[in-house]
C-alpha cells in the first residue's frame, strides 16, 4: 500500500467516523440537553460547529510543511506545560463532575487534547535529533521519558484524568519502541507506572468503587456501576442491527453521558453489532493505513510524528470502547470523532491534517515497506 493510498484511507474512515459522530449526538444530545435546560439541537449545532473549525484547521495543516514545526518545539513545550497547570490555577481552572481537566481563557478547553499532539511533535524532534543514542539511557530514555513526556504526563494524571494519562503514556511508549529506546528501560517504566497507578487508585475511595463495580456491574447497578450496566443493557436490547435510529431508550436519563463516554452503547443500541463492529473496523483500518503511512516514510521526524498521531487516536478509542463494554474500568475517556466534544473533535481532526501533510511533504520509500529490504535499499536510515 503507497503512501498516497493509506492516506486516502484514513480520510475516507475519518469523514464516515465524523458523520456517524453527528448522527449520533443528533440522536442522543437532543435527551441530554433537557437537563441541561438548553435548546434541543444545541448539542448538534456546537458538535457541527467544532467539525468545521476542525475541518478548516486540518486543511490548513495538510498544505503546512510539518518540518516547520520543529524550530518551535521547545516554546511548544512550554506551551502545553503552562496550560496544564493552569487547570490547578483559581478562577481559571475548572473543575466538572470532581476533575480538573479544563481552563477557561475565554474559551472553555482540554488542555490534555492540545497536549496529545504537541508532545508527539516534541518527541519526534528529540528522537530525530539524538537518533544515534536513542539506545542509550539518559538521552534515549530519561530525559524523554521522564521530561518531555513525564512533566506533562504528570500534570494530566493528577488532573484526575486517568483515561487520556493512561492512553497518552501507551501513545508515548509505542514512539519510543520506534525510536529504537531499550526495551527493558521501557518495561521498568511500564512495571513502575503500574505501580504509581496502582497506588493512586488504591488511595481513592471513587477508583475503588469503580474498580468494585467493574467486577461486579449489576451489584452497583444504582451506584458506580450505573453507567457500565445501562450500556451492557443497551448493547442487548440492540442485538445484530439495531432498534433504529432514534429510537434507543436508554439515552433517556438512564444511561449518562449518553452524548459523550458512553455513546459507543448508544450505537449498539440503535445500531446493533453491525454498527458497533462497523466503528471498530474503521478505527482499525485508520490505524493500519497510519502505521503503513509511519513504516513507508523515508524521513525520522515523519515517522515518528506520524506514529504518535496513529496511537494519540487509537489507544483512546480502543479504551473507550474496552470500558463501554465492561472489559475495563469507568475511566472517563471520550470516543473519539464520535463523542460530543468540541476541544477532542478539533484536535483530532487536526491531527489528521498532520498525518497529511507528512504524506504530502515526505519522500517515501517505493520498494518496499518491510523493515528488512528497508535497511537494504539504504543503509543510512
Amino acid at each position: 500500500m503507497s503512501t498516497r493510498l493509506s492516506i486516502i484511507v484514513i480520510w475516507l474512515c475519518f469523514i464516515i467516523l465524523l458523520i456517524m459522530g453527528i448522527v449520533m449526538v443528533a440522536s442522543t444530545g437532543l435527551c441530554a440537553s433537557v437537563p441541561h435546560g438548553e435548546s434541543p439541537a444545541n448539542f448538534l449545532i456546537k458538535q457541527c460547529i467544532f467539525a468545521f473549525i476542525g475541518l478548516l484547521v486540518a486543511l490548513g495543516l495538510s498544505v503546512f510543511d510539518y518540518h516547520k514545526f520543529r524550530p518551535f518545539h521547545k516554546w511548544i513545550w512550554v506551551g502545553i506545560v503552562i496550560l496544564l497547570g493552569l487547570c490547578y490555577a483559581p478562577g481559571v481552572g475548572l473543575t466538572i463532575n470532581g476533575e480538573q481537566r479544563w481552563i477557561n481563557v475565554g474559551i472553555t478547553f482540554q488542555p490534555s487534547e492540545a497536549a496529545k499532539l504537541a508532545l508527539m511533535i516534541c518527541m519526534a524532534h528529540w528522537y530525530t535529533t539524538h537518533r544515534e543514542v536513542a539506545g542509550r539511557f539518559w538521552k534515549g530514555f530519561a530525559i524523554p521519558g521522564g521530561i518531555i513526556f513525564g512533566v506533562p504526563l504528570v500534570l494530566i494524571l493528577f488532573e484526575k484524568d486517568m483515561g487520556t494519562a493512561a492512553a497518552l503514556a501507551m501513545s508515548g511508549f509505542c514512539v519510543m519502541y520506534v525510536a529504537g529506546a531499550r526495551g527493558w528501560l521501557m518495561l521498568l517504566a511500564l512495571l513502575l507506572g503500574a505501580l504509581v497507578l496502582f497506588e493512586l487508585t488504591t488511595m481513592s475511595a471513587n477508583r475503588m468503587e469503580r474498580i468494585d463495580a467493574w467486577l461486579d456491574p449489576q451489584a452497583f447497578s444504582q451506584g458506580a456501576g450505573r453507567q457500565q450496566w445501562i450500556s451492557m443493557l443497551a448493547f442487548a436490547r440492540g442485538g445484530l442491527t439495531g432498534v433504529g435510529l432514534g429510537d434507543g431508550i436508554e439515552k433517556f436519563g438512564n444511561l449518562p453521558f449518553a452524548h459523550t463516554d458512553f455513546i459507543f452503547a448508544e450505537v449498539g443500541e440503535e445500531w446493533g453489532l453491525v454498527g458497533t463492529l462497523g466503528v471498530l473496523l474503521l478505527f482499525t483500518l485508520m490505524t493500519l493505513a497510519g502505521i503503513v503511512m509511519a513504516v513507508r516514510t523515508q524521513e525520522t521526524f515523519g515517522r515518528l510524528l506520524a506514529t504518535g498521531i496513529v496511537c494519540t487516536i487509537f489507544w483512546p478509542a480502543l479504551l473507550n470502547m474496552a470500558v463501554v463494554t465492561s472489559l475495563l474500568p469507568n475511566t472517563g475517556l471520550p470516543l473519539p470523532l464520535i463523542s460530543y466534544g468540541g476541544t477532542n473533535l478539533v484536535f483530532t481532526i487536526a491531527a489528521i491534517g498532520v498525518l497529511t501533510s507528512i504524506q504530502r511533504h515526505t519522500p517515501t520509500i517505493r520498494q518496499s515497506y518491510w523493515p528488512t529490504r528497508r535497511l537494504q535499499q539504504n543503509p543510512n536510515l
